[in-house]
């Protein structure tokens, strides 16, 4: 039997939505082992000066107890 638990967090990227993910995956990694999922919760872009200047990730990170 396994019991999976959930975080949520947000992470940013000036480079794109994709990047905001890979980004906040990798930092939960460094304190967080198992990790098996990740959803996309929701998405934001930053405008600056009529362009966008940061993509915005909510995410929901799921690992598995030991």
């Amino acid at each position: 039997m396994s019991v999976a638990k959930h975080i949520e967090l947000t992470a940013d990227s000036s480079t794109s939505f994709e990047d905001a993910v890979r980004k906040g995956i990798a930092k939960a990694g460094e304190t967080v082992n198992n990790i098996t999922a990740a959803w996309i919760q929701g998405q934001q872009a930053l405008v600056e000066d009529g362009k966008i200047a940061t993509y915005r990730v909510q995410l929901k990170v799921t690992f598995v107890l030991k």
